[in-house]
Formats: structure tokens, sequence, C-alpha cells
């Protein structure tokens, strides 16, 4: 079988992130995100990430930087060459590929009054 290798950044916010590289099967038209959800199920539990495929309302939760680029992981095609994918760098880290992309304006805050 045919594998790839993904290197994903870790770690936590205020932490010094690490590259970590994951051997993932590989078939043809397997997106990112199917790689991803490999990883997770079959080699480190501990992986963060977000998607939410199943609900339209919830599209683009999985936007990381793919070598650099934005891109989503549900779009974004492997390929047999290895790809490193890493949290988007505009946005304020949580864990591993997980940032706050929730614009400051829509955060809930204490009522008060």
């Amino acid at each position: 079988m045919t594998s790839v290798a993904i290197t994903v950044q870790r770690g936590l916010a205020g932490e010094t992130p690490r590259d970590e590289t994951f051997t993932v099967p590989y078939s043809e038209g397997m997106s990112l995100l199917d790689g991803l959800i490999w990883i997770r199920a079959h080699a480190d539990a501990t992986l963060a990430f977000r998607y939410s495929c199943i609900n339209a309302n919830s599209c683009k939760e999985c936007v990381v930087s793919i070598a650099g680029k934005t891109e989503y992981a549900c779009t974004a095609r492997l390929t047999s060459s290895a790809v490193t994918v890493r949290p988007l760098g505009n946005k304020n880290l949580i864990r591993d590929l997980v940032t706050d992309t929730v614009p400051p304006k829509e955060k809930l805050g204490a009522v008060t009054g």
C-alpha cells in the first residue's frame, strides 16, 4: 500500500511549537482531512483539529495552512508527496491545528448591567 508523510505542527498556545510527522495510508483522491482523521483514529488520538462536514452551516471549520497557503483541509487533495500542515498564522492558537476563528465582535462575554 502507498503511504504519504503528513507533518503537523503540534503544541499549545504559549509553548514552542514542534513538528510531528505521521505516515498515513494513501489512495488517490484523499483529502488532507481524510489523512488527519486517520491520524487521530490510528496514530495519535490527541491530535487537535476542527471540521464539521455534516453541517453546511458550520463549514469552513477545517481551514489550515498547507505549505504556507490557507486552504480547507477537506478540499486540499493529498498526493504521494509529503505535506506540512500548520495552524493559521494570523489567528490565536488554541492547540495543534485549532485556532480561535471567531471574529472579536462575535465572542460571548459576561452580561453586565
